[in-house]
């Protein structure tokens, strides 16, 4: 009797190695799909510009880094209780000076520029449909930094203007990087604050935005991340305490799919390899002077130093290395 409905990701026709480069911009879900690349010594630029939830901000993040603009920043800066904000940026970027903000941003985007001349993949997660745009300029924002409600507007995109928007960076993308494909989720993670039914109106819209453009451009494809968790784990037991995020079991299963779909069968195996070493690497002995611990440190060396041609594992070494007592 089958008592569940598992999902299986269709497979990438670009799958991702391990020496290749990947960005993952946009909600929360971003960060974390990006962090466990990085643990698996994957090379990754996590969320360059910090947490984006709608796609017209991200899609405007992303123009200014492929174009290198940086000239009219400072259109964006808002100031609050003596620091420095910009609205397109998440509030991690701050400063006591409006000059040191913009040197800020300003490296951002520089370094978010020089990662895409040598990637592969953006991972693009879109969080919600709803944006919040200035009531002086119609621009919309990223983040509004507990300015005033009043200051803005809130309203819900349409997926016609959430096409037009990504179609434009693409074209954008295409043209100065033409190796790099775009792989495009939708946020699992609920929005409550906007009710949860508006939230479903929210998903539905950017999950049609994304089946259209995956439809329409060939470098574009979907992972189904927002429908693993309400589909195929669908039960609250894989929501974290506040109901609203998955648990760290649900990301670890969203991540196992996504390896399965998207990365090598080189990079797979070498996450078997690493998770094993990870497993070495937090053993703590009762005799760490004994023979069979200082053996099994030395053992534990030469796997690592025989990686240190594909990945970075320095810090690794150096840290077995002190654990590993002179005779």
């Amino acid at each position: 009797m089958q008592f569940r409905t598992e999902l299986f990701p269709t497979l990438s026709p670009h799958p991702i190695s391990l020496d290749q480069g990947v960005m993952t911009l946009g909600s929360c879900f971003s960060d974390g799909m990006g962090q466990q690349l990085q643990q698996y010594k994957g090379r990754a630029l996590v969320n360059p510009f910090g947490t984006v939830f709608n796609p017209l901000s991200a899609h405007a993040l992303l123009t200014r880094s492929i174009t290198y603009n940086t000239q009219d920043l400072h259109t964006g800066l808002v100031e609050r209780e003596g620091l420095w904000f910009h609205y397109d940026f998440h509030s991690s970027f701050s400063h006591s000076q409006a000059e040191g903000l913009l040197a800020q941003l300003t490296e951002a985007i520089e370094q978010t520029h020089r990662f895409l001349e040598k990637t592969r993949v953006l991972l693009l997660t879109w969080g919600t449909a709803f944006v919040y745009e200035r009531l002086d300029t119609g621009q919309p924002v990223s983040n509004c930094h507990k300015i005033l409600q009043k200051q803005f507007t809130k309203r819900l995109l349409t997926v016609e203007e959430i096409l037009q928007s990504f179609q434009q960076m693409q074209q954008l993308l295409q043209a100065s990087f033409p190796a790099v494909k775009t792989v495009l989720t939708v946020s699992p993670v609920r929005h409550a604050k906007d009710t949860l039914v508006l939230n479903s109106v929210s998903k539905s819209t950017l999950r049609l935005a994304a089946h259209v453009a995956q439809e329409q451009m060939e470098h574009v494809s979907y992972f189904p991340a927002y429908e693993l968790l309400l589909d195929d784990l669908r039960d609250y037991r894989f929501y974290g305490s506040d109901l609203l995020h998955p648990s760290p079991i649900a990301e670890a299963y969203i991540w196992e799919k996504f390896a399965a779909a998207f990365l090598d069968q080189e990079f797979n195996q070498f996450i078997k390899t690493w998770q094993q070493i990870q497993r070495d690497l937090a053993h703590r002995p009762f005799q760490p002077e004994s023979q069979s611990h200082q053996r099994f440190l030395h053992q534990l060396l030469a796997k690592l130093q025989s990686l240190a041609e594909k990945v970075d594992v320095q810090t690794e070494i150096e840290f077995v290395k002190s654990q590993i007592k002179n005779s």
